[in-house]
């Protein structure tokens, strides 16, 4: 982790100049990022790693005499650092996206094929927190790798959840009148692979689950159909008033919230626009408040590895309503934000260790 007070060093590997010479004036108008150093390829960026290691790499994809996804997957499984893919190849969805999140880049950044010094000059608020969220990660923490999606941290007004739906009334509890259980799951950084590991470990009828993974438009998709191809239940984007079933889990769509509402014995989803909500869309909070609204003591809340706060206050109305949560344990974290503040809140009931969490989860559901 990094220390706050400390500078986060960088190096920008870029085969063209005006890019690197754009990025490195954009990240040393931050006090808290230095650039240490810059590389034109893959060859002069391992030389430079030799003798001064950084906080964070900047990597371009097309460069000449290797290319940067092959010296990603060098680098994550020799001399793990955390990566930030800066590439007009890594557009939402793409294969070069997945790839790269496959091999464990940390966030990415998609510039355009034409004005790119322009758009990162326009982008320097984005290009600085996607660093300073790349420092406070622990690569060493993440499960094997296989591909999954990181989300970029935007920068807003910090609305509550009171921004999507009131407060709940203490006097109210939600109706109980059926035993079907809802896993409810809040993940930000490090959480795609995460998600990957729980998700995988659960047999194909398992209870209904509803995700939120903070993570940007259009990437949710690919995401889904990709966890669906590896898991015993079924996975899948989330669409407004899709029934939450045994055997399927529904993945919120990226820049939409997502919210868990009942009719009668039915649960189903909510897919809505709203502001950014503890500086997300979709955000947990907002999940986890309609899952203390509309499911109380039916629901099980996890928190997995993230940066920030979102889901806290969510999580402690869900265990004021009912509700029992699990947080991801710190060892198995890549970052150990979310989980940290819901501890802090008073709304988690246990903690346990990435691959303990759906073995729990599964045996609350039986209570």
């Amino acid at each position: 982790m990094i220390d706050n007070q400390k500078q986060i060093t960088v190096l920008i590997v870029d085969d063209s100049a005006v890019v690197r010479q754009t990025l490195s004036s954009i990240l040393e108008s931050d006090p808290l990022i230095k650039v240490i150093g810059h590389a034109q390829d893959p060859f002069v960026a391992a030389e430079r790693i030799k003798t001064l290691v950084p906080d964070v790499i900047t990597l371009d994809v097309e460069m000449p005499r290797m290319d940067g996804i092959t010296f990603l997957k060098k680098i994550m499984t020799q001399h793990p650092i955390p990566v930030v893919m800066c590439s007009s190849l890594t557009g939402a969805g793409t294969e070069t996206a997945l790839r790269a999140l496959e091999y464990g880049a940390v966030e990415i950044i998609t510039k355009p094929k034409m004005g790119t010094k322009q758009f990162l000059e326009e982008s320097r608020i984005h290009i600085c927190d996607a660093v300073k969220a790349a420092a406070s990660t622990n690569v060493r923490n993440r499960p094997q790798i296989k591909p999954g999606i990181a989300s970029a941290p935007k920068v807003s007004p910090k609305l509550t959840a009171d921004a999507m739906l009131p407060p709940i009334d203490p006097n109210s509890r939600a109706m109980s009148q059926t035993t079907e259980k809802v896993i409810i799951v809040g993940a930000s950084t490090g959480g795609t692979e995460a998600l990957r590991v729980f998700l995988e470990a659960l047999p194909a009828d398992a209870p209904g689950i509803v995700i939120v993974q903070h993570m940007p438009e259009n990437f949710t998709r690919a995401f889904a159909e990709r966890l669906n191809t590896l898991c015993q239940i079924t996975v899948k984007e989330a669409a407004d008033n899709d029934t939450v079933v045994r055997g399927r889990a529904l993945i919120a769509p990226g820049n939409k919230h997502t919210l868990l509402k009942r009719s009668g014995a039915r649960y189903f989803v909510e897919v809505k626009d709203g502001p950014l909500v503890s500086r997300h869309r979709p955000s947990v909070d907002v999940l986890f408040r309609s899952a203390a609204r509309y499911g109380g003591k039916n629901v099980v809340g996890v928190i997995m590895t993230g940066m920030g706060d979102d889901g806290a206050r969510g999580m402690m109305e869900m265990k004021t309503a009912g509700a029992k949560n699990i947080a991801q344990d710190e060892n198995s974290c890549v970052v150990f934000g979310m989980p940290k503040e819901a501890i802090k809140h008073g709304g988690v009931d246990i903690i346990k260790p990435l691959d303990k969490i759906a073995d729990e989860v599964l045996r609350l559901c039986q209570d």
